[in-house]
């Protein structure tokens, strides 16, 4: 008679692992983790050791002291009087303002190339894809000196080119009419907010109800109606905002917006270089959707307008909206280059605070740091928005 002998447990370990963990993993990465610790802390040292040297000491304390330099334009009341931190909070007011305006300019003009990419109009093809061939593969720096030196060729202030009434363009940059900040612009800038508001929620309740009821009304007639009517009725209430127009007094303009030709510069190149790769990015979008798509739209009697609107587009954005992200990062990042036209933003800022006070570290690590912030910011709005449009599967 035989006899078999029981199978023992498995002992179990002294300290719990997570599934998947083997105690020789754990050993690599702290290890790993040991270097990169043991790294860090020579070149942090080896740092405070050749500060030391230069008579240097690692602080920030060197913000609060008086910057002593001029900066040409911004946002801020700045003087030379003013702290490196004023100074370098000027640079980054500068960057953000060319970086949100390029960002939406850069997308209006990267979608209309991109669907112009597509048409089925040979010539426009063609031109469309010449021009985004040159642009995408010649260097944004070359493409920066030449709007600027072109700017700089234009008629001299007296004889500004007066394209349309109230826009003048010269070697001083351009100059356009501005609504005053006062409480009746606050009020119809309320009032279109409040109005688009609406209009998002009519347009919710009416695609609700086409999902119940396989019904639903358009919503451009009272859109329009909110966007149009609210303004103006605030207008009528409070009274209409107060334009101010650019009027020539003796050698320059007097009053309404002025943009530098720095910042003209910049803003031209990277608005055209960026929408370049946009459009590429708009056009495979839009081609990644299945042809059958298109056929079942066109059997259902849909005009193109609705079908690009209503079933392409709302598929092609999945393969949009994540290198979209990277091109408005980028066209952020590309900012930097307006050093070499000599726009005042972060990066030239802080170029002049490191050369006035040594402080390349500090100086080095704020920017680094905000850029950063930058990236987050820009990607948890795009990955939120990208959520937001990505079918839902049933």
């Amino acid at each position: 008679m035989s006899t078999t002998s029981p199978i023992m447990p498995a002992a179990k370990p002294l300290i719990p692992l997570p599934a998947g963990t083997t105690m020789r993993g754990l050993m690599w990465q702290a290890a790993l983790a040991a270097a990169v610790i043991f790294i860090g802390w020579s070149v942090y040292n080896n740092m405070l050791t050749n500060m030391a040297a230069r008579g240097l000491q690692f602080g920030y304390g060197f913000l609060n002291r008086s910057a002593g330099f001029p900066i040409g334009e911004g946002l801020l009341n700045y003087t030379p009087s003013d702290t490196y931190a004023r100074a370098l909070t000027q640079g980054f007011l500068n960057t953000m303002r060319v970086a949100i305006v390029g960002i939406v300019l850069a997308t209006i003009l990267g979608v209309l190339l991109g669907l112009a990419r597509l048409s089925a109009n040979p010539l426009l093809r063609s031109l469309t894809g010449g021009y985004i061939e040159i642009i995408r593969n010649t260097p944004l720096v070359l493409q920066l000196v030449f709007w600027h030196s072109i700017i700089l060729q234009l008629p001299s202030v007296r004889q500004a080119l007066n394209p349309l009434p109230g826009l003048f363009l010269s070697q001083r940059g351009v100059k356009m009419p501005a609504l005053l900040a006062e409480p009746a612009l606050y009020s119809c800038l309320l009032a279109l907010v409040t109005a688009g508001i609406l209009w998002y929620g009519l347009a919710r309740r009416e695609r609700a109800r086409q999902i119940e009821t396989g019904e639903r009304k358009s919503t451009l007639v009272p859109g329009f109606s909110l966007l149009i009517g609210l303004p103006l009725l605030a207008g009528f209430v409070f009274g209409a905002p107060t334009v101010e127009w650019p009027e020539l007094t003796g050698f320059n303009f007097e009053g309404g917006l002025s943009l530098s030709p720095e910042f003209f510069a910049l803003l031209i190149g990277l608005v055209i270089y960026t929408s370049a790769f946009i459009a590429e990015i708009v056009r495979s979008g839009i081609q990644s959707v299945h042809k059958g798509q298109w056929e079942a739209a066109r059997a259902l009697g849909l005009p193109p307008g609705r079908i690009m609107r209503l079933v392409i587009l709302p598929q092609a954005l999945r393969v949009i909206i994540p290198p979209m992200t990277s091109q408005f990062l980028n066209l952020t990042k590309n900012s930097s280059l307006a050093v070499v036209i000599g726009y005042p933003d972060l990066v030239s800022v802080a170029n002049t605070s490191i050369n006035q006070t040594g402080q390349a570290v500090e100086v080095i690590s704020l920017f680094m740091a905000i850029y950063l912030a930058i990236s987050l910011v820009t990607s948890l709005l795009m990955n939120m928005y990208n959520r937001a449009v990505a079918l839902k599967e049933r």
